[in-house]
């Protein structure tokens, strides 16, 4: 077999990894997020576990707010982001529909003020994104405009 084994474990041999440099070895654990996460989306609709919201959310582990910014992404205001600074987390992700469209800088001063870090991207990434953090544990929280 060439000093590979079968695809979910095993390891490559040295030699196998000087040929291809890409080949290394990495071991997968299933994890579950204790909490919330999206397991859903699609235009018009979110799926945070088994229930569908058909309007903008505030997400973090612990909660689900239904509400946010609900004039859209052209309707922002600086008071929409406050129940995002509000749970005190470390990261914010800003999914803003189904384009990246970025606001402008008056409207986030607060999160640079609260030292906050601020990910704005489309709202499919921003599901992925928080899934995947919130999996590490990290405290992040997420305005998700589905629209």
């Amino acid at each position: 077999m060439n000093g590979r084994r079968a695809a979910g474990g095993g390891r490559a041999s040295a030699a196998s990894r000087r040929a291809n440099p890409l080949l290394s070895n990495v071991k997968f654990h299933l994890s579950t997020t204790a909490g919330n996460v999206v397991t859903a989306f699609g235009r018009g609709w979110i799926r945070i576990g088994t229930t569908d919201y058909r309007e903008n959310v505030v997400l973090t582990v612990e909660m689900v707010t239904p509400g946010f910014a609900p004039a859209g992404f052209e309707g922002l205001v600086e008071a929409h982001f406050a129940p995002l600074l509000d749970v005190k987390p470390d990261v914010v992700l800003l999914g803003t529909g189904a384009a990246i469209r970025f606001p402008h800088p008056r409207l986030t001063r607060a999160f640079a003020v609260a030292r906050v870090g601020l990910e704005v991207m489309d709202t499919a990434a921003a599901c992925r994104t928080y899934n995947i953090l919130a999996a590490e544990g990290r405290r992040v929280a997420a305005g998700l405009m589905i629209a």
